[in-house]
C-alpha cells in the first residue's frame, strides 16, 4: 500500500509553467543546451518559443531532405524548429529504426513524420507542450527536460498498424518485440508503443515525451490542435519511390489465404472403419461360398459314392478315383485307383516326373559319392569353409544410423551430402533437460503497473543461480586427452560464431540473457522517483529478454543487453520448455545446449578434433552422471550418447544371445538321437551328428560373411543377430527330415551303407532343395532393395543359405555316415573308442512323435468338422490380420533402441514432455543462383518489392498454418537483412568504409575517414550487382552492436557461401527456422513430407517465373531427415520385397514341383497368410513397421517356407488313394520332422530372448520370432494338410503309373484282386528286418 500511495502522489504533483505560444510558425524549441545525466549523456534541446527560423546550413538541409523532405521549403527559404546539431542528433537516434523499420518503406515513412513533426516543424509548438524544464550549468541556460506530444487517433493508430507486423529475420520475431518493451510484439498496441518510444527510461530518449493520443475522453487543451500528418497504409507505396510492404510485414498487403487443409477424412460405416467393415463383409462372402461349395461337394461325392457301389456291385473289376470328395477319410470310403494306363499321363505329369526322377538320382549318386569318401569330402570342406571363411578378416560392420537406415543414393543422404559439403556437418549438441519439482510457481508484481506476473518453478532467482553454476561447471570442465597430453575444454571443441573477434562459446541457455554472469541476475534497478523500490529486476529483464532476444539493450530500467556473450541471439523457445502459448514465464523446464563444431568421418585432416570432441563428450557424460542437486531433476544427453548405449546395449544382450543359441544347439544335439533302450543309450545317441549340424551351421554362416567382405559389402548388427538365427532354422529342418529319413529307413540287401545313404539322400534332397533354393532365390532378390540394412541382410542370409545346403548334402551326409558306421560297429557317441558288443543291434523302427502323428495327430485333423472348424479359424485371422495391417504403425521408437536402464529413455521423455519447438529445418537454394539481379531477388527475399510467392512469403505463409506444416516459425533471410544493412540513412550507417583503402569499416569504429557505401539518394533502392557482390562480405563479417543490430556475422556467417575466392559470386544458402514439437515418428515424419512440400512449391515458383527448362532445386534439410526418410516408403518396399521373395518362392516351387501350379500356389498362399498373421501381430503387440521388422517380415517368408514347402512336396508326391490320404501321409512323413526340427529348436532359443536387458530385442526379436514360428507351426502342420485335403491337385499319374509298373503281382490265394486291399496284404517277407518294408502303394519292389 505504501508502494502504491507514493507513486500516486508522484504522478500527481502540479508544477506550475509559464503559458506558451501555441501557434503555427511558432517553436517549442531551438537549438541544443546541454545533456541529460545518462551513460553516455544525450543532448537536450533549448527551450525556445518563438518564430521558427530558416535552415542554411546545407550540412542540415541535406540530413532534412533525406528524412523529412516535406518540410522542405520552396524558393522562401525553409524554415524549421530545429538546427544543424538537433538533425544530427535526429539522424543518429532514427539509424537504429532505419535498420529496423525499412523494409517497409511506409512504415518507416510514418516512423519518420511522427518524430519529424516533432523535431522540425515549424510550427511544433501547435502540438508540443513544454511540461518539465530545468536550467543547464554548463550553458546556462534552459533546456526541455520533459514534453506531452498530442497526436490524432488516426495517426497514432495508423502509424501503429503499419509497422505492428514487420519481421526482424534473423531472430525470428517482430520488430515490435524491440519497440514496445515488457509488452512485446503480441501485446503492443499504439498506446503502448509511443508510451515505451517516449519512456526516457527506455536508455534511448534523451528527454520524456508523453505522447497523447486525443480522443473525446482525453482533448487537446485549446489552443493547442493534435498533430495528424497523412498516413502511408503498409499495403501501398511512398508515391513511385517505394513498393508497397510485404505480405511478410503487411497482413493487408497478404493475398487471400487458402483455407487451411482439411483434417484427413477417415471413412465409417455405421461407427465401425470403412477397412474393418468391408473385411468384415469379405470374410462372410467368403464363409457364403465355402459352405456352398462344401454342400455341393459333400452332396456330388455322396452321389458319386453310391453310382460307384452300384456300378461296383454289378461289376466288381471296376474302380475310380474319388479325388473330388471332401469326407474321404480313408475309413468310411475305400476307392482307390482304377489301373492308369500310359495314355493317360500328360506332357505336363511326363515332364514333371522326369524332373522329379533325375533330382533323385543326381542326389542319389551325389550322397553315394560323399558318402563313399567322407573323410576326403570332410577335408576338402574344411579346406574351402576356411578359404572362404578368412575373409572376416576384411569384415566391416557398419554402425552409423545413416549409413544403415539410409541409401547412398536417396533423396535425403545425396541433400545431407550437399549440406554437409557446402555448410559443414551440423553441429554435435550436448543437452541438458532441467526442471525443480521440489519449487513452486512464484508471483512477480510488474512496477509501476502492479501487474501480477506468475513464474514457473525453473525462473526462480535461486534456481537459476544454481543452474548457472552448474553451466560455469561444464564450461570449465577439463577432460584429459591422452594422444595430446594436454586437458580438453569445451572452449577447444565448441561452436563460437564470431571467433576469433569473440572467442565465447555458442551456449543456448537461457542465463544467457544475463551473460551467464552472477552479478547481471543479482542487479535490481530502483524506482528513480522515489528510490524506494524496485522498479526493475531479472523478472522484467526476462520478459524483455524473451520478446526481443537481439535487443542491445532491453529497455527497463536495468538497461541491460539480451544478447548472449557469443554475440547471437537465444531463442526463447530453444531455452524454455513447457509453457503454454509464447507465455515463456510459465515455463516449468530449462534446455541448455552446448553446439559443438563437427567434422566428417572421412575428414581425415580433422580427425583429431573430431575425436577431441568425443573425448570431451565423455567427461561431460561423466561429470554429469555424477553430478547431484537435490533442487534439480536432470535429463542430458551427448551426441555421442546414442552410439554409446547402442554399444552398451549390444554387449549386454551377449550371454542372453548365447544361451539362446546354446540351448538350440543343445536341443539338436539331443533331439537327433532315437532312443530305444538303456542298453543303447550312449550308442544310439547322436550327439556328435548333432554338434557337427551345428557347426555346419555356423560354417554356412562364417563363410557367407567371409564371402561377403571379399566383395566388400559392409555388414550390420542385424545381419549378426539375424543370420545365424535364419540359417539354424533352415538348416535343422533339413537335418531333422534326412537324420530321421535315414533312422526310419531300412537298408536293401544288395546296398552297402553309402549306397543307402544316397538312396536316402535321393529322397529327401530334392525337398531340401525346393526349401533352400526358394529361400535363396527370395532373398538374393530381396537384395534388391535400396535400403542398406535390407540389403545387406539379404546378401548375407541368401548366401548363408545355399551355402548350408552345400554342407549338408555333402559334409553333413559325409558325417552322417561315419557316424552310422560308428552306431552299427556298436561304438559310444563321442567316445568312439570305446565300443559294447553285448549291446546288441537296433531295430528300425519309427519315432515317438512319428507314430504319434501318425496314430493320432493326421487322423485327428482330417476329421471333417475339424476340417471345416480349421478353415473358418484361420481365414478369420487373415482377414482380421487383413483389417488390422490397415493401421499398423510406422516408424521407430527412439526408446526401443537403448537399454531399460539407459539415461537416454528418461531424456527422450522430457524431450517429448518439455521441448516447445522442434529441430532448425533449413531451406537450402543450391549453387548457380544469381542474387545480384532484382527479379531473381524477388524470388528469394520477403521485404518490400519482393514477389508474394518469394521463399521467403513461402516459408512465411507455412508458419501461418504451423499445425499442418510443422513450420514453427519464419525463416531467418539473410538476403532481407543484407538490404537492410546495406540502407544508407540514419547517423552511422551499418554499410560503411574507410576511404582510403575501401575496405569494410566496422559501425563500432569511431574514424572520419569512414563513410557509407552508399549514398542515401539510394535509400529507396536495392544494391547495384557490382555494390551486391563488393558489400555482401563485409555484411557478413559485420559484427551486431549497439550502432548495428543488423551485422550479419553471428546469424549468417555459415549461411551463405562463395565460389570463389574474392567472394563476389555467392554458391548455395540456405534460410534457417524450426519445425514444431515433433514427439513421435508420425510427426517426424509428417515433417519431412510437409518441409518437401514446400521447398517443391518454391522450386515449382522459381522454375516457372525464371521460365527455367529444367526445374530448380531448393530443397528442406533437416537432421532427422536422413533416418525418417525410409519410412515415406516403407510400406511399399515392403509390399515390394515381400512380394519379390513370394513371386521368388512360387517360381522355384513350380519348377521343382514339376510345374505344379496348384501346390505352389498353395505353399505361397500359406505364406502369406503367414506373413499376414504375422503383421497383425504386430498391431495387436504394438510392433511398429520399420526396417528391422521388415528384415523380421523377409525372414519370416523365408523361414515359413520350410514350414510349408515340405508338407506340400510330401503331398504332391503321394499317391495315395485320396486328398484326405495324401494330406495323412505329408503330415505323417514330414510333420514329426519340421515339429522336432525348426518348430522345438526355434521355441528352446526365442524364450530365452525375453529375459533380453534390450528393449529391441524383447519387441523385435522376442516377439515377432516367437509369431513367426507360432503362426509358421500353425499353419505348416495344421491349415496347410487341411487346405490340400479340401483342394489340394490330383495325384501325378506319371507317378503312380510309374509304381504300378514297377510293382510284382503277389499272389494271395485268399484274394483274386490283390490290389483291392492292399493294407490287408501280407508276406512271409513282412517280418524280415533285412528287407525293405512296402511302399505307400502297398508293393514291396527294390
Amino acid at each position: 500500500m505504501l508502494r502504491r500511495f507514493v507513486f500516486l502522489l508522484a504522478i500527481c504533483a502540479v508544477q506550475v509553467l509559464a503559458d506558451y505560444i501555441h501557434k503555427d510558425g511558432t517553436c517549442i524549441w531551438y537549438g541544443q543546451c546541454g545533456h541529460d545525466d545518462s551513460n553516455p549523456p544525450k543532448p537536450q534541446n533549448c527551450l525556445y518559443n518563438g518564430p521558427a527560423k530558416q535552415l542554411i546550413d546545407p550540412e542540415g538541409l541535406k540530413i532534412l531532405e533525406d528524412h523529412c523532405p516535406w518540410l522542405l521549403g520552396g524558393a522562401n527559404g525553409t524554415y524549421t524548429c530545429c538546427d544543424t546539431n538537433q538533425l544530427k542528433t535526429f539522424a543518429n537516434q532514427t539509424g537504429q529504426a532505419n535498420q529496423l523499420l525499412s523494409r517497409c518503406p511506409s512504415c518507416y515513412r510514418n516512423f519518420l513524420e511522427n518524430y519529424c513533426e516533432m523535431t522540425c516543424d515549424p510550427g511544433n509548438s501547435q502540438f508540443v507542450n513544454a511540461t518539465k524544464i530545468a536550467k543547464d550549468d554548463d550553458t546556462n541556460t534552459t533546456k526541455i527536460t520533459e514534453i506531452k506530444y498530442y497526436l490524432t487517433k488516426q495517426f497514432a493508430e495508423g502509424m501503429y498498424n503499419s509497422c505492428k507486423d514487420v519481421q526482424f529475420p534473423s531472430s525470428n520475431s517482430k520488430v515490435m518485440s524491440l519497440f514496445c518493451g515488457a509488452y512485446g510484439a503480441d501485446h503492443c498496441s499504439a498506446e503502448r508503443w509511443l508510451g515505451f518510444m517516449g519512456d526516457k527510461a527506455n536508455g534511448q530518449t534523451p528527454f520524456q515525451i508523453d505522447f497523447t493520443i486525443v480522443n473525446k475522453t482525453n482533448p487537446v487543451p485549446a489552443p493547442m490542435i493534435a498533430m495528424n500528418m497523412s498516413i502511408y497504409p503498409c499495403s501501398e507505396g511512398i508515391g513511385n519511390l517505394t513498393a508497397p510492404c510485404s505480405c511478410q510485414d503487411c497482413v493487408a498487403s497478404c493475398p487471400p489465404a487458402p483455407p487451411p487443409p482439411l483434417p484427413a477424412y477417415h471413412c465409417y460405416v455405421y461407427n465401425i472403419d470403412c477397412v474393418t467393415f468391408y473385411v468384415m463383409i469379405s470374410y462372410l462372402v467368403f464363409l457364403l461360398f465355402f459352405f456352398v461349395w462344401l454342400c455341393i461337394c459333400y452332396r456330388n461325392a455322396l452321389f458319386s459314392c453310391k453310382r460307384k457301389a452300384l456300378v461296383t456291385s454289378e461289376n466288381p473289376s471296376v474302380n475310380s478315383d474319388n479325388e473330388d470328395s471332401v469326407n474321404s477319410d480313408g475309413e468310411e470310403i475305400q476307392i482307390h485307383h482304377p489301373e492308369i494306363k500310359e495314355s493317360d499321363i500328360g506332357c505336363r505329369e511326363r515332364l514333371g516326373e522326369t524332373i522329379h526322377r533325375y533330382l533323385s538320382l543326381f542326389f542319389q549318386k551325389w550322397g553315394t559319392l560323399c558318402a563313399g569318401h567322407p573323410i576326403i569330402v570332410i577335408l576338402i570342406t574344411i579346406v574351402v569353409v576356411t578359404g572362404f571363411s578368412v575373409g572376416i578378416m576384411f569384415l566391416e560392420v557398419t554402425t552409423d544410423p545413416v549409413e544403415l537406415w539410409s541409401p547412398p543414393a536417396s533423396r535425403s543422404r545425396l541433400e545431407k551430402n550437399y549440406f554437409d559439403s557446402s555448410f559443414g556437418p551440423f553441429y554435435r549438441t550436448e543437452m541438458l533437460i532441467i526442471t525443480a519439482p521440489t519449487f513452486n510457481v512464484t508471483d512477480y508484481e510488474t512496477y509501476p503497473f502492479q501487474k501480477i506476473i506468475p513464474f514457473g518453478p525453473v525462473l526462480g532467482k535461486d534456481i537459476l543461480h544454481q543452474v548457472l553454476d552448474l553451466q560455469t561447471d561444464i564450461e570449465d570442465l577439463k577432460v584429459w586427452y591422452d594422444k595430446e597430453q594436454r586437458n580438453i575444454k569445451l572452449s577447444d571443441i565448441c561452436y563460437a560464431p564470431l571467433a576469433p573477434d569473440n572467442k565465447n562459446c555458442t551456449i543456448e541457455s537461457v542465463l544467457n540473457y544475463w551473460q551467464n554472469s552472477h552479478e547481471n541476475l543479482d542487479k535490481e534497478a530502483m524506482d528513480p522517483e522515489t528510490g524506494l523500490f524496485v522498479a526493475a529486476d531479472y523478472h522484467d529483464h526476462l520478459m524483455a529478454c524473451v520478446g526481443a532476444s537481439s535487443a542491445i539493450d532491453d529497455t527497463t530500467a536495468l538497461h541491460m543487453p539480451c544478447l548472449a556473450t557469443y554475440g547471437g541471439p537465444v531463442f526463447p523457445w530453444t531455452a524454455l520448455g513447457d509453457y503454454d502459448g509464447e507465455n515463456y514465464n510459465n515455463a516449468t523446464s530449462l534446455i541448455i545446449t552446448f553446439p559443438v563444431n563437427n567434422y566428417k568421418k572421412d575428414d581425415k585432416e580433422n580427425a583429431a578434433a573430431l575425436e577431441r570432441a568425443t573425448v570431451w563428450e565423455k567427461g561431460f557424460l561423466e561429470f554429469i552422471q555424477n553430478y547431484s542437486n537435490p533442487n534439480l531433476t536432470i535429463a542430458y544427453q551427448a551426441e555421442r550418447s546414442v552410439q554409446d548405449e547402442i554399444n552398451r546395449e549390444s554387449s549386454s544382450d551377449i550371454f542372453t544371445i548365447a544361451v539362446s543359441y546354446l540351448l538350440m544347439f543343445g536341443y539338436v544335439t539331443i533331439a537327433l538321437g532315437q532312443f530305444g533302450s538303456c542298453d543303447r543309450l550312449l550308442i544310439d545317441s547322436h550327439v556328435t551328428l548333432g554338434l557337427a549340424g551345428v557347426i555346419i551351421v555356423l560354417l554356412s554362416v562364417s563363410s557367407s560373411i567371409g564371402i561377403m567382405a571379399y566383395l566388400k559389402v559392409p555388414a550390420t548388427l542385424i545381419v549378426i543377430e539375424v543370420v545365424p538365427f535364419l540359417v539354424l532354422a533352415v538348416g535343422v529342418d533339413n537335418i531333422f527330415i534326412l537324420v530321421q529319413r535315414y533312422q526310419r529307413d531300412r537298408r536293401l540287401p544288395y546296398e552297402n551303407r553309402a549306397q543307402h545313404v544316397g538312396r536316402v539322400l535321393g529322397d529327401v534332397a530334392p525337398s531340401m532343395l525346393l526349401t533352400s533354393l526358394s529361400e535363396s532365390v527370395a532373398f538374393f532378390l530381396g537384395a534388391l532393395s535400396n535400403m542398406p540394412a535390407v540389403k545387406a541382410f539379404s546378401l548375407y542370409a541368401a548366401t548363408a543359405v545355399f551355402i548350408d545346403f552345400l554342407l549338408q548334402i555333402s559334409c553333413f551326409v559325409a558325417v552322417l555316415t561315419l557316424d552310422s558306421a560308428r552306431q552299427e560297429s556298436n561304438r559310444y557317441d563321442v567316445m568312439c573308442c570305446i565300443s559294447d558288443k553285448k549291446a546288441g543291434q537296433q531295430d528300425k523302427k519309427p519315432g515317438i512323435l512319428y507314430q504319434l502323428f501318425e496314430k493320432f495327430y493326421a487322423p485327428a485333423i482330417m476329421w471333417l468338422p475339424f476340417r471345416i472348424f480349421t478353415i473358418i479359424v484361420f481365414s478369420l485371422m487373415a482377414f482380421t490380420s487383413g483389417a488390422m495391417m490397415a493401421h499398423i504403425s510406422v516408424g521407430l521408437d527412439q526408446k526401443l533402441s537403448m537399454p531399460q536402464d539407459s539415461y537416454m529413455i528418461n531424456y527422450f521423455n522430457n524431450l517429448s514432455t518439455y521441448l516447445n519447438v522442434g529441430p532448425p529445418v533449413y531451406f537450402v537454394v543450391r549453387d548457380g543462383y544469381d542474387y545480384t539481379v532484382e527479379s531473381e531477388q524477388n524470388m528469394i527475399c520477403g521485404g518490400a518489392g519482393c514477389n508474394v510467392d518469394s521463399l521467403s512469403s513461402q516459408i512465411y505463409h507455412a508458419a501461418q498454418l504451423a499445425p499442418y506444416t510443422r513450420v514453427a516459425h519464419p525463416a531467418s533471410s539473410w538476403i532481407d537483412d543484407f538490404f537492410d544493412w546495406a540502407t544508407p540513412g540514419g547517423g552511422i550507417t551499418c554499410c560503411r568504409i574507410y576511404n582510403n583503402t575501401q575496405e569494410f569499416c566496422p559501425a563500432t569504429v569511431q574514424n572520419d575517414s569512414c563513410s557509407a557505401c552508399r549514398p542515401s539518394e539510394e535509400k529507396y533502392d536495392r544494391p547495384t550487382p557490382e555494390e551486391f557482390q563488393e558489400f555482401l562480405p563485409f555484411f557478413l563479417e559485420d559484427n551486431p552492436g549497439i550502432q548495428c543490430s543488423k551485422g550479419g556475422h553471428a546469424a549468417y556467417g555459415s549461411a551463405v557461401t562463395f565460389t570463389n575466392e574474392n567472394k563476389t559470386k555467392v554458391g548455395a544458402t540456405y534460410f534457417m527456422t524450426y519445425h514444431t514439437v515433433l514427439k513421435n515418428s508420425s510427426d517426424y515424419i509428417a515433417a519431412l513430407e510437409q518441409g518437401r512440400k514446400v521447398s517443391h512449391n518454391i522450386s515449382s515458383m522459381i522454375t516457372r517465373t525464371s521460365q527455367l527448362d529444367e526445374e530448380f532445386n531448393v530443397f528442406t534439410y533437416s537432421l532427422f531427415y536422413v533416418y525418417y526418410e525410409q519410412y515415406t516408403t516403407i510400406v511399399m518396399d515392403s509390399v515390394m520385397n515381400l512380394g519379390i521373395a513370394l513371386g521368388a518362392i512360387f517360381l522355384i516351387s513350380f519348377v521343382l514341383l514339376a510345374f505344379d501350379f496348384f501346390t505352389s500356389l498353395f505353399i505361397v498362399g500359406t505364406i502369406a497368410m503367414i506373413t499376414l498373421d504375422l503383421i497383425g501381430l504386430m498391431y495387436l503387440w504394438g510392433i511398429m513397421l520399420n526396417a528391422i521388422s521388415l528384415v523380421n517380415l523377409i525372414m519370416s517368408v523365408g523361414i515359413s517356407v520350410e514350414f510349408c514347402s515340405h508338407i506340400a512336396r510330401a503331398f504332391a508326391v503321394s499317391t495315395k488313394n485320396t486328398r484326405v490320404e495324401r494330406a495323412k501321409d505329408a503330415i505323417t512323413h514330414m510333420g514329426s520332422s519340421v515339429l522336432s526340427g525348426i518348430t522345438f529348436t526355434k521355441i528352446t532359443g526365442i524364450i530365452v530372448l525375453a529375459f533380453s536387458k534390450s528393449q529391441l530385442f524383447q519387441v523385435f526379436y522376442f516377439r515377432m520370432y516367437l509369431g513367426i514360428v507360432f503362426f509358421g507351426a500353425l499353419h505348416g502342420l495344421v491349415f496347410l494338410p487341411v487346405l490340400l485335403s479340401f483342394i489340394g491337385p490330383g495325384v501325378n499319374k506319371a507317378k503312380a503309373y510309374e509304381e504300378q509298373d514297377r510293382a510284382p503281382l503277389i499272389e494271395d490265394s485268399e484274394s483274386s484282386d490283390i490290389r483291392s486291399k492292399p493294407d490287408t496284404l501280407q508276406s512271409p517277407t513282412d517280418g524280415d528286418p533285412n528287407i525293405p518294408r512296402r511302399d505307400i502303394q502297398g508293393y514291396y519292389y527294390a
